[in-house]
């Protein structure tokens, strides 16, 4: 299986809007792979932080720093993590500071080179679920199905919020909410691979279900790519 046809799903959307969960739990039920490029972005605004880097100013070292990096999605528990240089990076990177910072870190274009190669290597050998906010647009084109999940801003943000107060954040949904905002104006008007959704991509709109409700359409309309797919093309 190529590069151009290793993915078989990609999942993209803004913040907030599912995308993780769903895309962890189709490529369960499948038996493949999941990838969070989100998370690997994560990992560059984490390693920025670490290196008191600075976007805008050190952005040449900031893209020579995302190419050194190494990646790697791992079993731990019930879950998968990230690995960065085989330092297990999961709760580091999950911290509103990281993710304020991953969206400019993203739209350096070194370091999008760099991971989307990294990226797309790692869908090369086996089918994959992949998720993130040009998955469909830029990093894999010619994926059998395309989703965009969405969301309100505001369905978007409680979830946020629920999920950092559960991990014992001292976060306010006010804040929360305005983080939201700000990272979908920052997302959608970057210079480099915007996010938007694919001329051929589905969309679902998740405010009025469940997650499994969003997982079992993915799963249907995946049946019916996968019908008379012969593993080689797309």
């Amino acid at each position: 299986m190529s590069a151009e046809t290793g993915c078989m799903v990609a999942i993209d959307g803004p913040a907030g809007s599912g995308k993780s969960t769903v895309a962890r739990a189709v490529a369960d039920r499948m038996g493949y792979t999941y990838i969070d490029t989100g998370a690997m972005y994560r990992a560059v605004a984490w390693k920025v932080l670490r290196a008191d880097l600075e976007v805008g100013r050190d952005d040449e070292e900031i893209g020579r720093l995302a190419g050194e990096l190494s990646f790697g999605f791992r079993a731990v528990g019930d879950g998968r993590h990230l690995f960065v240089d085989d330092e297990d990076a999961e709760t580091a990177i999950r911290t509103p500071r990281v993710g304020n910072l991953s969206s400019p870190v993203s739209a350096i274009p070194q370091v999008r080179e760099h991971l989307v190669a990294a990226q797309r290597d790692m869908a090369r050998h086996e089918p994959v679920v992949m998720e993130g906010r040009d998955i469909g647009t830029v990093v894999f084109p010619s994926a059998l199905l395309k989703v965009f999940l969405t969301a309100s801003a505001e369905e978007r943000a409680r979830r946020r919020y629920d999920q950092l107060v559960a991990r014992g954040e001292d976060v306010s949904f006010e804040q929360v909410l305005a983080d939201m905002r700000a990272r979908d104006e920052r997302d959608r008007n970057r210079p480099i691979a915007p996010l938007r959704i694919a001329d051929d991509a589905i969309e679902i709109d998740t405010d009025p279900l469940t997650i499994n409700e969003v997982v079992d359409r993915v799963l249907e309309l995946l049946a019916d790519r996968l019908e008379g797919y012969d593993g080689t093309a797309v």
